[in-house]
């Protein structure tokens, strides 16, 4: 897998939240400035070279749909930052978001509450 670039990477939030759609489907839900239709079509075909959408032909327009799902892209952005800012140390980056956003002792005991009920 790869990181995507940012418009990438909108386009296929985009994608992950309606499941199946068509590229004017997706446009209006887009961040402004909005681009325009052939843009959101060359990055679409890009995301479905990389493997990240597939599509089914209906009529003569396609209709497509992830392929990765928003989680395993999830885990390779969070182990790519992990690695490439806090040398691969997840304690050193749940320091860092602790320290940075001035979690009370109450927020980190739901964290580690969290983090128990998942290892279960």
């Amino acid at each position: 897998m790869i990181k995507l670039a940012k418009r990438e990477e909108q386009i296929m939030q985009v994608f992950w939240d309606l499941n199946k759609a068509f590229i004017r489907d997706i446009i209006p839900l887009l961040p402004d400035p909005k681009p325009h239709y052939n843009s959101v079509a060359t990055i679409v075909k890009i995301l479905e070279e990389k493997g990240f959408l597939s599509h089914e032909t209906a009529g003569n327009m396609h209709c497509f749909f992830p392929v990765i799902s928003r989680e395993e892209y999830q885990q390779f952005a969070l182990k790519d930052i992990v690695s490439q800012y806090f040398d691969n140390s997840y304690p050193r980056m749940l320091a860092f978001f602790a320290k940075e956003q001035k979690l009370t002792e109450k927020e980190l005991d739901e964290i580690v509450t969290i983090i128990k009920k998942e290892q279960i």
